[in-house]
């Protein structure tokens, strides 16, 4: 049953008015480091039910007189054509994506900055085609001993030898398109080249995940750790906050690594370091919107076993390793789960050993499980999205939302035409003929206006399916899941 434990406007309210409190704790300009998806943020949206995918760009929007935007990338991943997974795009052209997307919402993109900038050629291909394009471009250098030789690092040889990004707003959020793209070595580059001008301005960070607010061992910081299990982090207390102040909060290892370099460099640039710990950095007000914990915490173990299953099917995709899956594993132990807590995945499971065919199972938000099955016309996941729709609609089981005779003709150009040796209509196909069918059809109207009803609601697929059908799932909202085995015994499947 899906339940509210998150108030996403008081979250709203409350992120926005602590940003603007330490842009002012600074005299005026804060440099911002904002990890994490800015635009479609469906993890946050899914352990804390309630959250709003777009909620940091609205936020953001709130300030929008007072924000500007750089984006970082690092010139390497350029180089090396690294690829968003969640996109299946390279990181320039995310890059593109987010200065679109931000533009689109009414915010100032100031410049790019390249990091890591050795002369590589798509990297100087990349800065003349944003030129072009009318973007400026700054670039930022490799430096010898970075993070830990500090004196080096703060000097004109190190922080010196970059390029000063002009800006103009009071808040200068850098974002970037992946980790590893230099965001807070960016930050840190401006806050010493605006000393040396003899501007005041200050660095905080923003990040979602962990909640420092939430026990360690708090299933939502659990999921994230199983998010992130392929970066290796790791949630642990934050002792530089508890030695500060005798309090327990929650961090990562990365920035609790980190913390002692970062106090050492804004002691060289300020003369002192502004915090005494990684959670000071942070502007995180997520854990002070949670407004049902077991709702919440019933969220993130759903979530836990999801990524599980993620973990197993890209090990079995060749694009995971055995570490992940054995790292999620753990998590689950901790979490007190199993995939038995998973419903759709035992209905799943007995749908196929009746027909002895692929099987996809969906529950509804309010518990209730549709199963679908493999026939000569439709694949489990196009069968089982049109029970669900009936069962929404109450419309009877036996009702045919679609004749044969408008499938027929749609699975005959597939195989005679089109190349296809599958027949079987995949979801969007079933959808766009669903919709031609409900101009005339007013079952299967009523069937169709029940999609929006399928956001939320989790599903189970005995076997991968094709990337296809994902994305359909993905985009109803639908939270998919599938067992690390393929249909066939082919070595090869379009991915």
């Amino acid at each position: 049953m899906f339940k509210i434990g998150f108030d996403n406007d008081r979250y709203l309210s409350m992120q926005s008015q602590m940003i603007r409190e330490r842009i002012e704790s600074f005299g005026g300009k804060l440099y911002l480091e904002f990890g994490g998806k800015l635009f479609d943020d469906y993890h946050a949206s899914r352990v804390l039910p309630g959250f709003q995918p777009d909620s940091k760009i609205t936020m953001l929007k709130q300030l929008k007189d007072r924000a500007e935007i750089v984006i970082a990338i690092n010139a390497n991943d350029i180089e090396s054509n690294k690829v968003r997974g969640d996109l299946g795009i390279t990181y320039d052209l995310d890059v593109l994506r987010l200065i679109d997307a931000f533009r689109g919402n009414d915010l100032l993109v100031g410049s790019v900055v390249l990091t890591q900038y050795g002369g590589q050629q798509a990297a100087q291909a990349f800065c003349s085609r944003l030129e072009q394009l009318g973007v400026r471009v700054y670039h930022h250098y490799s430096i010898e001993g970075y993070p830990l030789d500090v004196e080096h690092i703060v000097s004109s040889e190190g922080f010196g030898r970059n390029e000063y990004i002009e800006t103009s707003r009071p808040l200068v959020v850098v974002t970037a398109p992946g980790p590893g793209s230099g965001k807070m070595a960016t930050c840190l580059s401006q806050l010493y080249h605006e000393n040396e001008r003899g501007i005041k301005a200050g660095y905080a960070k923003f990040e979602t995940f962990p909640i420092w607010n939430l026990s360690l061992k708090h299933p939502v910081n659990l999921a994230y750790e199983a998010a992130t299990a392929d970066l290796n982090d790791v949630n642990m207390i934050d002792p530089f906050h508890l030695e500060a102040y005798g309090v327990t909060t929650v961090n990562y290892n990365r920035d609790v690594e980190i913390f002692p370099v970062l106090e050492a460099i804004f002691a060289k640039i300020y003369g002192s370091c502004p915090y005494k710990s990684p959670t000071d950095m942070g502007v995180n007000m997520v854990g002070n919107c949670i407004v049902d914990d077991e709702a919440v915490r019933q969220a993130a173990r759903q979530e836990i076993i999801r990524r599980y299953y993620h973990a197993l099917c890209e090990k079995r995709l060749g694009r995971g390793h055995e570490e992940e899956v054995q790292k999620i594993l753990l998590l689950m132990k901790q979490a007190d789960i199993s995939t038995e807590d998973r419903p759709v995945v035992a209905a799943a499971l007995e749908r196929q050993e009746k027909t002895e065919n692929p099987a996809v199972a969906i529950e509804l938000n309010d518990g209730t499980l549709i199963s679908g099955k493999t026939s000569d016309l439709l694949g489990a996941a196009s069968a089982v999205l049109l029970n669900a729709l009936k069962k929404l609609a109450r419309i009877p089981k036996k009702t045919l939302l679609m004749e044969p005779d408008v499938i027929e003709p749609i699975c005959s150009l597939k195989t005679r035409h089109l190349g296809n040796h599958n027949p079987r209509l995949h979801t969007d196909e079933v959808l766009i003929a669903l919709s031609i069918c409900a101009a005339r059809s007013k079952v299967a109207k009523k069937a169709l206006d029940q999609l929006d009803k399928l956001a939320g609601c989790e599903a189970h697929s005995t076997v991968i399916l094709s990337p296809v059908d994902m994305a359909t799932f993905q985009k109803l909202g639908v939270h998919l899941t599938c067992e690390p085995r393929h249909q066939t015994k082919k070595l090869f499947h379009r991915q």
